[in-house]
């Protein structure tokens, strides 16, 4: 059985599918996951009525992510059983991207083939760093031999893109660590690397410890630097810095992610996932077992909801743009009062560049995107 086919509206709609489950929790995640997996087949279940609860609601998607949680717990049968759901309840469109989230404990070179198989196009590996004593600091269950073969087996699977996320300002890392990373990575030269700066919440193991003075996070200019080092390195190599965080080879952007940049419309399945469409944001419980009992009274799972206003709109717009090498339309700068001399002051300042009918961020520009968007706004 193959997705429902349909030409896509612009901008076409992305779907989120948020698979809870873990086999251990990392000490710095705060994303809603279960460190067991005996609810994934009611869980399963659930995800494919919530999407049949959809079904005229939104239009065809042309994207799938598959995030978590570790969605690469699912096995080949439980990926079928899942997709198979989707592919019945809702529309998709011919060139749909399926984005699947992997540890790399999890991945051999049959199950990436069977998800080859499945349709997923492309797979993002949660290695976050490649020395030993950084990843049991972080709590990650793979070691960095692990890391880097699973790397090498989803680059020869034949998906057509395999990126990596990382994380730095790490505490204890040195940047001759970090950039060490960055090299051993570049060595494979996967199509796609996200570069995430720790931040600790203080429900985290991690974020405790933190709010105790146990653990010390590095200085903002020494972050910095990191940040700055790192778009360096990837730039030099051939990456585009296309997001605060992201970098790309050419044709490798991740589409779904664009689409919550860009605030285009996206619908979010199972526990804790949320959904967007102008001007209502809405979202479901942080609860496998609230989320299963409403699905199964035949009522859509959602436990809240926001109208955004102009203003709010405005700011989200400018946020989300600023943070991305796209910068800001004409239309959206237009809404701002002043805004001709604010761009002026911030060209002066090496903070923004001018492209037609955009203002684009330069990397310092990216630095302080938050910053620069509420410029904008006094």
């Amino acid at each position: 059985f193959r997705p429902k086919q349909v030409v896509p509206r612009d901008p076409a709609p992305g779907l989120y599918v948020h698979v809870p489950f873990c086999r251990g929790k990392c000490a710095y995640c705060d994303f809603y996951s279960i460190p067991e997996e005996t609810g994934i087949p009611a869980w399963i279940e659930a995800v494919r009525n919530e999407a049949r609860l959809f079904q005229d609601r939104f239009p065809c998607f042309d994207t799938l992510y598959l995030g978590g949680g570790t969605p690469s717990l699912l096995d080949e049968r439980e990926l079928d059983h899942l997709l198979q759901g989707l592919f019945r309840g809702l529309a998709f469109s011919p060139d749909l991207e399926i984005t699947l989230e992997a540890n790399p404990d999890d991945l051999s070179p049959l199950r990436l083939a069977a998800y080859r198989n499945a349709g997923i196009r492309r797979i993002s590996l949660g290695i976050q760093a490649l020395e030993d004593d950084t990843l049991r600091f972080l709590g990650r269950r793979h070691t960095a031999f692990r890391a880097e073969q699973a790397l090498a087996d989803s680059l020869s699977a034949g998906f057509s893109s395999v990126g990596v996320d990382l994380i730095y300002g790490i505490p204890g890392q040195t940047s001759r660590a970090w950039e060490n990373t960055l090299r051993r990575v570049l060595r494979f030269r996967p199509h796609h690397i996200s570069c995430y700066q720790l931040t600790l919440s203080p429900e985290t193991p991690l974020g405790r410890q933190h709010h105790e003075g146990r653990i010390r996070l590095p200085q903002e200019d020494v972050l910095a630097d990191l940040f700055l080092a790192t778009s360096g390195i990837l730039q030099e190599r051939g990456y585009l810095h296309y997001e605060v965080s992201n970098f790309t080879l050419p044709g490798h952007a991740s589409r779904h992610n664009r689409k919550y940049w860009r605030r285009a419309p996206y619908l979010g399945l199972g526990p804790a996932a949320h959904s967007f469409r102008t001007p209502v944001r809405w979202w479901n419980p942080l609860s496998l077992d609230a989320y299963c009992r409403r699905i199964a009274s035949g009522r859509p799972p959602c436990e809240g909801s926001e109208v955004l206003s102009r203003e709010q709109a405005l700011l989200e717009a400018l946020c989300l743009g600023f943070r991305t090498s796209e910068g800001i339309s004409g239309p959206v700068l237009a809404a701002c009062p002043d805004q001709e001399h604010i761009v002026r002051d911030l060209e002066q300042q090496g903070l923004v560049v001018r492209q037609e009918d955009r203002v684009m961020p330069t990397c310092r520009g990216m630095l302080v995107a938050d910053r620069l968007a509420l410029l904008f706004m006094a």
